[in-house]
């Protein structure tokens, strides 16, 4: 913790997820921020985000409109993004399930799946964060909300048809002034065998993860 900006760059797997919109193998940029609130994270993760996207407008315009890719949905990728909690998208979710949108009324405490991500994120122009989920879903070492201890201190930003996805959380220590946190971000393709997760000093030279993100957001 006493140095500064810190990331990992690797290749994890992982098997725990219960939503074909995340891939079990791919790459993974990992930065480690200390101190740092959820807050922080969630502006942290939408700027890279952001950053990446108007990057790669910038410099891969002409590559992106030869390829027939509609720019529109991406230049309205700015933040601020919506912030809702998991209570809210829960809300969110049985309204659908009311209006027969969903087939499958959810319930709190579940983990969201991959018609209920695409069905929040169906109801923005841009990615969506959802924050605070139930402890119980998410990983062990995440920290709790000193207000709700049943809810994790984390954020999931979602966007339409899994094209791009950042988690990040606080992860607890045995005292908790030092905390850590970290968020990740990815980008892959509607129907991925494999995926790529970025960071911004990468931004310039992916052509193929903005075709696939161009084409589904």
């Amino acid at each position: 913790m006493a140095l500064g900006k810190v990331y990992s760059f690797g290749q994890p797997s992982r098997g725990k997820s219960k939503t074909r919109r995340h891939l079990t193998e791919f790459w993974m940029v990992e930065p480690e921020v200390a101190y740092a609130t959820l807050d922080d994270l969630m502006e942290l993760a939408e700027g890279l985000l952001t950053f990446l996207v108007k990057r790669c407008l910038e410099r891969r315009r002409v590559d992106l409109t030869t390829i027939g890719r509609d720019l529109t949905k991406l230049e309205k990728i700015d933040a601020p993004f919506p912030r809702i909690t998991y209570d809210e998208a829960v809300a969110k979710l049985q309204e659908g399930h009311s209006q027969g949108v969903l087939e499958n009324k959810f319930e709190w405490g579940g983990d969201l799946g991959s018609p209920d991500e695409t069905y929040l994120s169906s109801l923005y122009d841009r990615p969506v964060m959802v924050h605070r989920y139930p402890a119980s879903v998410k990983a062990f070492y995440m920290e709790p909300d000193p207000q709700r201890p049943e809810l994790a201190l984390c954020v999931d930003v979602l966007a339409p048809k899994a094209t791009a996805k950042s988690s990040a959380d606080r992860s607890a220590w045995p005292r908790t002034t030092c905390s850590s946190s970290a968020f990740t971000i990815t980008i892959c393709p509607k129907k991925p065998s494999s995926g790529i997760l970025i960071s911004a000093s990468t931004a310039a030279c992916l052509i193929p993860a903005l075709a696939w993100a161009s084409s589904a957001l």
